[in-house]
């Protein structure tokens, strides 16, 4: 009779070559806001198409958090969830802008595109070589979903607002190739995994939540586009910053060796 082996480790390994379906199901729900996205952008339908993005980055979210509570992690759901987000978070953002603004440039505006795609591309493959070793406070580069949602919330909040996307086309490029720049720049960014949901907070924070919620309903285009825009800029300031004070602690040195 074969003897099976069921150590601790053999039973680990097969966990984590097993394919799990909860964590599945949101991941390939993450491809379809993406997919959809992609096919509202080709019919010009610019206030779902960006909405879509904003579903996938939910989507994106709740898989790793699904599968690290029902405990299935799994290496196919690592490399599919990764594949996903290209389709999500590289490729859809980026015939978004170039179908609303970019398309009548020439090869300037799909090069712009194509930035923006390779960044998400590289960007993804640093993020899994960095997995257990990168500081988890901190994402080396802008995380692809939030490039994402800046390119998207950028179309969006114009859109809505009238703004035809031939006659921004300078700043459309802009924004796309800073983002596809920014995601393969060494700039951190907080990552806020480091931020305890389970602790205890103020009588004020509590207060704030439902502001938040009010703001975000009473103009989501523009809360998100301002809030990602926000994030983008965090990361090159907080660097500046952190930049100038260890000069000034250089020189405080230098002062003191003299």
């Amino acid at each position: 009779m074969e003897h099976l082996d069921n150590t601790p480790a053999v039973e680990e390994k097969r966990r984590r070559r097993s394919i799990y379906i909860l964590p599945s199901l949101f991941t390939t729900a993450n491809l379809f806001a993406g997919f959809y996205a992609i096919v509202q952008a080709m019919n010009g339908n610019f206030e779902h198409a960006p909405l879509a993005i904003f579903i996938a980055m939910i989507l994106d979210a709740l898989d790793g958090r699904i599968a690290r509570m029902t405990h299935t992690e799994s290496d196919f759901g690592a490399q599919y969830d990764s594949l996903v987000d290209m389709v999500s978070f590289g490729l859809a953002p980026a015939l978004i802008i170039y179908e609303w603004a970019l398309a009548g440039m020439g090869n300037l505006g799909w090069l712009a595109a194509f930035i923006f795609t390779a960044g998400a591309g590289l960007r993804l493959a640093r993020f899994n070589t960095q997995v257990g070793v990168a500081d988890k406070r901190f994402f080396r580069g802008l995380p692809s979903p939030a490039a994402a949602a800046l390119v998207a919330g950028f179309v969006w909040v114009l859109h809505v607002n009238g703004v035809p996307g031939k006659e921004i086309s300078i700043a459309a490029l802009v924004v796309t190739v800073l983002a596809g720049v920014l995601m393969v720049s060494n700039i951190r960014y907080r990552s806020f995994k480091d931020v305890n949901l389970r602790g205890r907070v103020s009588f004020m924070t509590i207060l704030a939540l439902p502001l938040v919620f009010v703001l975000l309903f009473q103009d989501p285009p523009r809360v998100l586009f301002l809030t990602f825009l926000a994030y983008a800029t965090s990361g090159p300031v907080a660097t500046l910053f952190r930049r100038r004070r260890e000069d000034r602690e250089h020189a405080k040195k230098q002062h003191h060796e003299a």
